[in-house]
């Protein structure tokens, strides 16, 4: 009687000891489901800078449905007109994601996470065009533009600013001084605009949008011409901040890739004038690293050279 009564007593707290195992578990469980709902219920927000032309937001509610319902949840475009506006959304942690440019990616690579890269023209490439008005056949060169006024798209952009004043300081310009005036359109297509208009004499913009604007509106692209092209740079990719966690890094990489092979977003391609987007990786960034290093020698040999005569003096 007491064996039977000691082996009731033991299989009553074994029952005890699973029960509560199977009551932490159910509580840790719930509160895992919770928070994915929760995640799930909060928008993705991606940012967008002037690389997005402006003439094709109305794509964009298209394009939110369609990764609203191949991720499972809200997702929210933010558009600004300044890359420094995106980037400090994102530094900031109030976008998880931003087609950005090369220039930024470069500067802050050890913030982001390389999500995608546009493929354009069968290459995750692009270039950097100067253009003048369609009425200017004598400029050949930008120092062909000098005491000119010249338009830059963006302070953060490398084909519409880092590229031309790379140019002039391997021309053994001072690109603060060899233009009369400058000023920054805010948009790639806002330069083609100010530079079709007269406003300027000379601009610096993206390739691929000016190929693009070209294809939907040529009015107003063949109103400019093209002096010459750079050298093929990394695409302008999208990113994403370290907040986002890995699972759903990978769920938009596949999403964004996978666009190429369904109806709806070979038709959102075609009006991105895209071929896909693909897996990109750091390197393709190597050139612009290298402008990036250059200019910083180059400023640092001026400033060294203006203390070496101020000192002579």
């Amino acid at each position: 009687m007491t064996g039977f009564y000691t082996e009731g007593i033991w299989r009553m707290h074994a029952y005890c000891r699973i029960g509560l195992v199977l009551l932490a578990l159910c509580i840790v469980l719930s509160r895992s489901g919770a928070a994915d709902e929760g995640r799930l219920d909060t928008p993705l927000k991606i940012g967008l800078t002037p690389v997005f032309l402006d003439n094709k937001l109305s794509i964009l509610r298209i394009w939110q449905r369609y990764l609203e319902k191949r991720l499972g949840r809200p997702v929210q475009f933010v558009h600004r007109q300044t890359y420094r506006e995106i980037i400090d959304l994102l530094l900031t942690q109030e976008i998880q994601s931003a087609w950005i440019c090369g220039f930024p990616y470069v500067r802050y690579a050890d913030r982001f996470t390389l999500l995608a890269v546009p493929l354009y023209q069968g290459e995750p490439l692009y270039q950097s065009y100067l253009i003048v008005p369609a009425g200017d056949r004598k400029t050949k060169h930008i120092t062909d533009l000098q005491g000119k006024v010249f338009a830059y798209s963006d302070p953060d952009s490398n084909s519409g600013y880092l590229v031309p004043r790379v140019a002039l300081r391997r021309a053994d310009h001072n690109p603060d001084t060899f233009f009369s005036r400058t000023f920054f359109a805010w948009a790639h297509y806002d330069v083609v605009l100010a530079v079709a208009e007269g406003l300027a004499d000379g601009g610096a913009v993206d390739g691929y949008v000016w190929d693009t604007l070209l294809r939907f509106h040529p009015e107003l692209a063949k109103r400019t011409r093209i002096v010459n092209k750079s050298k093929k740079f990394g695409f302008p990719p999208l990113v994403v901040n370290h907040t986002l966690p890995e699972d759903d890094v990978r769920l938009l990489r596949y999403v964004m890739l996978k666009m190429k092979d369904e109806p709806d977003g070979v038709a959102m391609l075609r009006e991105l004038n895209l071929d896909s987007f693909v897996a990109g990786t750091p390197e393709l960034y190597e050139g612009i690293k290298d402008n990036v290093a250059y200019m910083a020698g180059a400023e640092l040999s001026v400033r060294q050279n203006q203390s070496s005569v101020q000192n002579t003096y």
